[in-house]
């Protein structure tokens, strides 16, 4: 059975987390995926533990969660015989990946210019904080960085706290997805014009295009988000209640659930009430409402509460820890951890891609890489 992206080669030339989850994506899918690392370097993350496995120092947690399925060579490219290298490579690979400061490239002839001469066909994606244009578009960017600056962490945290990120860099896992996108739609078209071409991806654009209701609650209302803890800015009750021993989430998207919700904590005419009684009606009562519901909550555990909002189909969750995650009924009946053998460890665990495909499964052919460690048989050359 050929996987769904068995056909092509992709070169990934990116570090961290935004461009190798891309490529980790497209190997996930059956692609070759050569990641082009610097000798005795690596990629950043290597080294970005503990937790690492095998006492091995270039094999964190952190770099493990985003190679899989990638072979590795080490490939000076700022070197004569690098780029010849890379030139080789180029020029029968099907996409390249690159997250390098705008125009870096270009010192190493390995810019979009130059490379789409040696192949017209290439998909060249280039992944930067900002992008190829504007004034920012040569300063560092960061996942954190993006995250103040694209308005997201203006509407994360508590009201009365400060500014917070979210916990996961949101922002790189989006804009690598967004390129995984962008470069199987190039691929695409591409086999109707038989080209290539460039695909300007920015942390930045990214971000502010995830922003999502919150930015359109700007411009079409002209209002300024802020803060709400786990409140919703255009639904309610939508939000964390605490309970006896924890918190329960309860996420009412229609008045019809509304209405089970206030059986459920035994105030069942709330729903009639005209100050309630739709959500554009709860939004603007909204402190009332909660309070009442807040009260209400307290008063049993959030197993119970669980138990009985599924029973009457309001719909809950509880707030799990990552422990709590791996242990769920549900996320270990979709088979979302995935165990490979690795040269450092014999049972490594990593979290499995979520696209479930139905006649071209996702299979898992190679755990990350160890640096380097198919240089000789990329290059056909012994490793010095």
């Amino acid at each position: 059975m050929n996987d769904a992206l068995s056909h092509l080669k992709v070169l990934d030339l990116s570090r961290v987390l935004a461009g190798p989850w891309a490529g980790q994506t497209l190997a996930d899918m059956g692609a070759d995926v050569i990641k082009v690392e610097q000798p005795d370097v690596g990629d950043d993350t290597r080294r970005w533990g503990p937790p690492n496995i095998g006492g091995s120092e270039t094999e964190s947690a952190y770099f493990l969660c985003a190679n899989r399925g990638k072979r590795s060579v080490c490939i000076d490219i700022k070197s004569a015989g690098g780029q010849a290298q890379l030139h080789r490579l180029i020029q029968e690979s099907d996409v390249l990946i690159e997250n390098f400061k705008s125009g870096q490239l270009a010192e190493y002839q390995l810019d979009y210019a130059s490379v789409s001469a040696l192949n017209p066909k290439l998909v060249y994606c280039s992944i930067t904080g900002f992008g190829q244009t504007g004034p920012y578009a040569h300063r560092p960017g960061y996942d954190f960085l993006i995250q103040g600056m694209s308005g997201l962490m203006s509407v994360t945290g508590s009201l009365d706290g400060e500014p917070q990120k979210v916990g996961v860099a949101v922002t790189d896992i989006m804009t690598g997805l967004y390129a995984t996108i962008g470069i199987l739609a190039a691929l695409a078209e591409r086999e109707r014009s038989g080209l290539g071409q460039h695909i300007d991806m920015s942390l930045m654009d990214v971000a502010v295009s995830a922003m999502a209701n919150q930015a359109s609650n700007y411009l079409v209302g002209k209002m300024v988000p802020k803060p709400m803890g786990n409140a919703h800015p255009n639904i309610v009750p939508y939000q964390s209640f605490a309970t006896q021993d924890g918190h329960c989430i309860v996420a009412v998207g229609n008045d019809t659930q509304f209405a089970k919700l206030c059986e459920a904590i035994g105030w069942p005419t709330l729903a009639e009430n005209p100050k309630f009684a739709t959500n554009r009606q709860r939004v603007a009562n909204r402190g009332a409402l909660v309070t009442i519901i807040a009260e209400a909550m307290a008063t049993r555990d959030t197993a119970d509460w669980r138990r009985l909002f599924d029973e009457l189909g309001v719909p809950s969750a509880p707030i799990n820890d990552m422990a709590a995650v791996f242990n769920d009924p549900q996320v270990n009946a979709r088979d979302m951890v995935v165990s490979m053998p690795h040269p450092q460890c014999s049972e490594l665990k990593l979290v499995a891609n979520p696209i479930k495909f139905s006649r071209t499964p996702i299979r898992y052919h190679r755990p990350p890489p160890l640096l380097g460690q198919h240089t000789s048989e990329i290059l056909g050359e012994s490793v010095d």
